[in-house]
């Protein structure tokens, strides 16, 4: 290439760049400055943005302030396309703000200015929050509907607004009378801790009122007398959803009060410090049908405003810019019969270890009533927990037994002990001799022969046990129930002791209260039973379905169980002609076996089955006590943890439930 023709190419660049730089009006350097404003606005920090006429600091503080009152919520901000003017730009800033399910959507311009070859963002409030003036913030204010209540069979209210009081020590009304003295003498009143109560008096505000206690106003003893006796103490009337008693359904309706940390946290924004929401059970997994929607008010005030020349004013000095109204809960729909839940929890209330009974309807899988006793601590025995069945699962035994071609008449051998792969089973203490040798299933199944069922491992499998389970509707998913549960887990495959033991509901067997209601009630049905607990899961939360181990009680009932997922519903359903078989075996169990304590309870003939699990590893080890039991259409389950035996122990409050549901 010759010196000429080189010096053309080098003059085309030249003129050609100049021609760029022309073209490059300053649009680029804009956009990043809106673009870079938005983005620090969305992260309410805006320290580093450049600044005409305000310094970032002083900026970053009065956005702050502005938006204070509507922590921890931020706005989603996004810049618009660029409008240039010279050396002057604008361009819109687009804000989302989120308030649960309320959204509020705003635009305002935003304007940009060129100083040198430098794009500076022009601070005016107004770019925050519409027609914002330099000396207004934004506040807050929110209004919850009042909570729905939960509804128990024929819409009965279990959980609705009940008349309270909240006493504690009105600070403003001690005078000069001694707070600690004060707060000692109301919390011995009331029963609280005297120090702790005493430390929140102290700490608290010149004009807090410390609430000590809130008192049922049914039924108290505590007079507004005796509260008035003590300076600066008072009772204030108010109304909060409370179930019929402190203990009815506690476990599975769960509670009603201000929301907690994590709750807050895990919200993302729905719920603030103060927010009241529900707390465990129903009332935590359908919290957003009862809760409702809050009202939303956003207003524009004068930052210095004072409440009181708020309220003294003949007209608002405040703009509304944003308002949502409020909507009511939803009701929560069960179908738990409160008498029968009353009596379940009276017939459990001197039990010491936890316990459980379990009533269910069998024609409908309605659960009438889910009682865990003083013993389980506030743990959802009835249906999280997971035991090992023990005799009560050689219902599910026999029904693979029927699959193999045996019925109620074959014949069985029922020998003191028998021996599998060097571990020894054995009957109960006190097991009828004349019950022992060649005897029928019906009877093995009466008296509960241990070694009976354990020698019919060789013709029934693992697998055909696990079969036989889920063709009774235990250790499958629960689609209808609506709440948390633990439905059973019986695995498809174990050998050697392992599969005798789950012959007798010992090893790997698990089932809850529940589960084990669910499975009688597949007998008295005469076929699966589908249970349900809550009738209109839609109107808030999805559904939970079942749990596994996750759900497990604190104490776990075996060392070595470990609960397996819940499976779908089984192809090979329980027949009528099978159920009607495992009727007339638990109909034996109270007629010639040990459970004829249950003869005399009046109505429909009962059926039985009595069951104890060993668990621990203590010599001899301890049991729990079970026994299920069919009635008309009701099924039943009891359960005691450290209870001795299902017949001793389960079977006479069994007896007195039957008898007081008539």
């Amino acid at each position: 290439m010759g010196k000429s023709t080189k010096l053309s190419v080098a003059v085309a660049a030249l003129i050609l760049g100049t021609s760029l730089v022309a073209c490059d009006d300053g649009r680029s350097g804009a956009e990043t400055a809106a673009q870079q404003f938005a983005t620090a606005v969305s992260g309410l920090d805006v320290a580093g943005v450049a600044f005409d006429g305000k310094d970032a600091a002083a900026a970053n503080d009065q956005l702050r302030g502005v938006f204070k009152a509507l922590d921890p919520q931020k706005p989603a901000v996004e810049a618009g396309d660029i409008t240039l003017d010279g050396d002057n730009a604008s361009a819109p800033l687009n804000y989302t703000w989120k308030f649960g399910d309320a959204e509020w959507k705003y635009t305002v311009p935003a304007n940009f200015k060129k100083s040198g070859d430098k794009w500076l963002t022009v601070w005016d409030p107004a770019t925050l929050a519409p027609g914002l003036a330099d000396s207004e913030i934004l506040t807050k204010g929110a209004q919850s509907p009042q909570r729905a209540d939960i509804l128990g069979a024929g819409d009965v209210p279990l959980v609705t607004y009940r008349p309270v009081v909240n006493v504690g020590i009105d600070k403003p009304q001690l005078g000069t009378a001694d707070p600690t003295d004060a707060a000692t003498r109301l919390a011995a009143l009331v029963g609280v801790d005297p120090a702790g109560y005493v430390q929140q008096v102290k700490a608290s505000g010149a004009e807090a009122f410390v609430s000590a206690i809130t008192l049922r106003e049914e039924g108290r003893t505590i007079t507004n007398e005796q509260i008035a006796a003590i300076p600066g103490a008072r009772a204030i009337p108010a109304s909060v959803p409370l179930a019929p008693s402190r203990t009815f359904a506690r476990a599975v309706l769960g509670t009603v009060g201000e929301a907690t940390a994590e709750q807050i946290e895990a919200s993302e924004g729905v719920l603030s410090a103060g927010d009241v929401t529900g707390i465990g059970g129903l009332q935590q997994q359908y919290d957003e049908q009862l809760r409702g929607t809050d009202a939303v008010v956003i207003r524009a005030q004068r930052a210095d405003l004072t409440r009181e020349q708020i309220q003294s004013a003949a007209t608002d000095p405040r703009r509304v810019l944003f308002e949502v109204a409020p909507e009511p809960g939803t009701p929560l729909k069960t179908t738990i019969d409160p008498t029968l839940q009353a009596l379940a929890e009276t017939t459990l209330e001197d039990v010491g270890p936890a316990s459980a009974i379990v009533a269910l309807r069998p024609s409908s899988g309605a659960v009438l009533a889910v009682a865990s006793g003083p013993g389980s601590n506030g743990y959802n025995t009835a249906m999280l927990g997971q035991y090992a069945p023990g005799s009560i699962f050689k219902m599910v035994d026999s029904l693979a037994m029927f699959r193999n071609g045996l019925t109620p008449d074959s014949k069985v051998e029922c020998t003191p002990t028998l021996t599998v792969d060097g571990r020894t089973f054995k009957n109960a203490d006190g097991y009828p001799e004349s019950s022992l040798g060649s005897v029928t299933l019906r009877d093995a199944f009466a008296h509960s022969c241990n070694t009976a069922f354990i020698a019919a491992r060789d013709t029934v499998s693992q697998g055909q046990l696990e079969a036989a389970a889920l063709a009774m509707g235990i250790a499958v998913e629960a689609p209808s129930l609506g709440a948390d549960a633990f439905l059973g887990s019986v695995p498809g495959e174990a050998a050697g002791t392992e599969h005798a033991a789950s012959m007798i509901g010992q090893g790997k067997v698990l089932l809850s209260p529940l589960a084990a209601a669910m499975m009688a009630g597949s007998v008295a049905k005469g076929a699966p039973v589908s249970p349900q607990l809550v009738l209109n899961p839609d109107g808030g939360a999805a559904a939970a379905g079942t749990t596994s181990g996750s759900t497990a009680p604190a104490a776990q009932p075996s060392a070595t169980a470990t609960a397996e997922a819940p499976s779908t519903a089984s192809g090979e359903p329980i027949t009528a002609a099978e159920a009607a078989s495992l009727g007339d075996m638990m109909r034996a169990v109270v007629t010639s076996g040990h459970a004829g304590f249950l003869a005399g309870v009046p109505g429909a003939p009962v059926g039985a089955k009595t069951g104890t699990a060993e668990f621990g590893k203590e010599t001899p080890p301890k049991t729990h006590a079970w026994i299920v039991a069919v009635h008309g259409d009701l099924a039943v389950a009891v359960f005691v943890e450290d209870g001795g035996l299902g017949a001793t122990t389960s079977g006479p409050l069994l007896k007195e439930f039957l008898t007081a549901a008539g």
